[in-house]
């Protein structure tokens, strides 16, 4: 399959006889590259996209380093995660025995078109093929094991919902959106492109400095405030205005994660990211064995 579809048409990406299919959404059905047609209500997406590399942001929205009482950071920082993370619109989320701090964070993604290293940031843009919604998914429960490198947090099977289309760069402007994260129907996060504190672009120009990204390649451009903990049973969305609505389900995962390596545990670093609770009461929580 090509890392990318037809970049100047909306475009999903549905699994078919074991095999990942492009195609078109057409009312109630979904029309293959080949001609095939399919019932909309019964595909089976795929996340639209076929990256080497995902590259995340960490803190790029006002609201959120407001909401942390953060250090508002010169320049964005980055962390990568697996494409192995990469899941699908309507898809389940795994949510481990024993984890209890599964966070949504609601995001726009980036999708590249061709190889672009050392881009200016007025070309950039020309670069992108498309555009779609994503959930970063992170297991707060590990947070104390990988801070910045978020490898244990962020690097599960399934914790990058894409979806559900890719939308041609030609019909989105990256510097006026809105995104509305909802959790069981209730609007949860919310927040527009002048939320921002490093562009689209910024973005892009200061990763293609040091890597060259490829087509295909996804770089999510960060939450904004009020990400929070997901439990089984948890219909999550992520909506973008101009993209579409991105849809998952949270299902617990009968899974043992004990063996080598670090176990989860309540940490203060846990409570202070996944519930947004100040530095010095998380300390104070977990020195006196409690758990908000």
């Amino acid at each position: 399959m090509p890392p990318i579809c037809n970049p100047e048409v909306r475009c999903v990406c549905v699994e078919v006889d074991g095999e990942a299919r492009w195609g078109r959404r057409a009312g109630d059905e979904i029309v293959l590259a080949d001609g095939l047609v399919i019932a909309e209500t019964s595909a089976v997406y795929l996340a639209p996209a076929a990256p080497s590399k995902i590259l995340a942001v960490h803190l790029t929205y006002g609201s959120r380093v407001r909401e942390y009482a953060a250090r508002t950071p010169p320049e964005p920082s980055y962390f990568m995660k697996p494409p192995t993370t990469l899941n699908g619109h309507r898809q389940p989320i795994l949510m481990a025995r024993g984890a209890q701090f599964l966070n949504y964070e609601g995001e726009l993604a980036v999708v590249i078109a061709r190889r672009m290293k050392g881009v200016p940031i007025d070309e950039v843009l020309d670069y992108v093929g498309g555009y779609t919604c994503a959930n970063d998914v992170g297991m707060h429960d590990f947070r104390h094991a990988d801070r910045g490198a978020m490898l244990r947090v962020k690097g599960h099977d399934g914790f990058l919902p894409l979806g559900p289309e890719l939308v041609p760069a030609a019909e989105f402007d990256p510097t006026d959106f809105t995104l509305r994260t909802s959790l069981n129907g209730e609007v949860v996060q919310e927040a527009t492109a002048d939320d921002l504190l490093f562009s689209v672009a910024y973005q892009l120009a200061d990763v293609c400095r040091l890597i060259t990204l490829e087509p295909g390649d996804v770089i999510l451009t960060g939450t904004p405030a009020n990400s929070r903990p997901m439990k089984p049973g948890d219909v999550v969305e992520v909506e973008i205005s101009g993209i579409g609505r991105l849809r998952n389900t949270i299902e617990e995962w009968d899974v043992d994660l004990a063996g080598p390596g670090e176990q989860m545990q309540v940490s203060a670093q846990t409570l202070h990211v996944a519930l947004a609770i100040p530095e010095d009461e998380a300390e104070r929580l977990v020195a006196d064995g409690g758990n908000p």
